[in-house]
């Protein structure tokens, strides 16, 4: 009984031994970022999560410019935030492919204070059914896009005077998080995002810029609704097994991981467990975060081996299917 006792006295000191250390180590601290009456600049905004997060935005008081392609979505967007709110907001259109279309908008909408790199695009196929060109266009949308809108907007963000702390969100996907079937160059365009991110906190941490990396799952958007239609029948089986969420849910989860400057963002329990398992050199402003992090990390590896079985006993039962219907 006495062993039993020592034991379970060393692991209490154990544990307090850690939450000490990761209190003090633990790095960037995690501040507020302000929205009310602040500049928010949404690319990808005339839709879905992006349409949803400006929305949120200006309902709690920010000067708010979202960025697409189509004047056309753009413009029922702007009716759609003035008819809720009675509020404006600022309409850019540009293809973030573009620098110097993006720079153009960028320049002309004022320094901006939350920065939300919103756009992406997705084309389900196999690789070896995708073309060159499909693969090309998601990695230049999702991944080259995203670098062209930042370097746009860093310089001013960089040079503000006083007006507190700023903050730089990219929204990657569970797909950023976990390769899936059937999103192979979506996946590889989405999981480059937390390459870009973690370096990027640490050359922008000085000037007081917070980098977030947001998650969300498959949410009910158009874009969703047109994926659904089109991708792989073993995708579509394999993505049920984590559901969807509403636009307006993943929306007010995501700005609200922006205000409390969390480097990065899930929108549940999934979401969670695949951010630890794949957490890498990501940064960790809470030191509760990072203590479950430490003490189930070994778990959280084995709750995705088992997923990741799952998965591939579905691929192979669904191969065997259709080779017998083949032959």
């Amino acid at each position: 009984m006495a062993a039993i006792s020592t034991l379970f006295l060393f692991f209490i000191i154990f544990l307090v031994s850690l939450l000490i250390i990761l209190a003090l180590i633990v790095r960037p601290r995690s501040v507020k970022i302000p929205i009310k009456s602040r500049h928010v600049f949404i690319t990808g905004g005339s839709s879905g999560i992006g349409l949803a997060l400006a929305h949120r935005a200006v309902a709690e008081g920010a000067r708010v410019s979202i960025l697409a392609r189509s004047t056309e979505k753009l413009d029922e967007a702007r009716r759609s935030i003035q008819l809720a709110t009675c509020v404006g907001v600022a309409t850019f259109s540009a293809d973030v492919r573009d620098f110097d279309a993006v720079s153009k908008a960028v320049d002309e909408s004022g320094p901006i204070d939350v920065l939300i790199v919103n756009q992406g695009v997705f084309i389900g196929k196999e690789l070896e059914k995708q073309s060159h060109e499909e693969v090309k266009f998601m990695i230049d949308v999702n991944l080259v896009g995203s670098f062209n809108v930042i370097m746009a907007a860093l310089p001013a963000m960089k040079a503000r005077e006083g007006r507190g702390p700023a903050s730089i969100s990219l929204v990657s996907s569970q797909a950023g998080q976990a390769g899936i079937y059937g999103y192979t160059a979506y996946s590889a365009s989405k999981f480059g995002l937390q390459g870009l991110a973690q370096a990027l906190q640490q050359e922008v941490i000085s000037d007081d810029i917070h980098v977030t990396l947001l998650f969300p799952p498959d949410t009910d958007t158009p874009g969703y609704e047109e994926e659904q239609k089109k991708r792989p029948e073993l995708t579509s089986i394999i993505a049920a097994s984590s559901g969807s969420m509403k636009t307006k849910e993943v929306a007010k989860i995501c700005l609200d991981g922006i205000k409390a400057g969390k480097f990065t963002v899930t929108c549940h329990y999934i979401g969670f467990l695949l951010s630890i398992a794949s957490a890498g050199m990501s940064p960790q402003g809470s030191f509760w975060v990072a203590f479950i992090e430490v003490m189930f990390g070994g778990l959280t590896r084995l709750v995705s081996l088992v997923v990741q079985s799952q998965w591939y006993k579905t691929i192979e039962k669904w191969s065997t299917t259709k080779k017998g219907i083949r032959s």
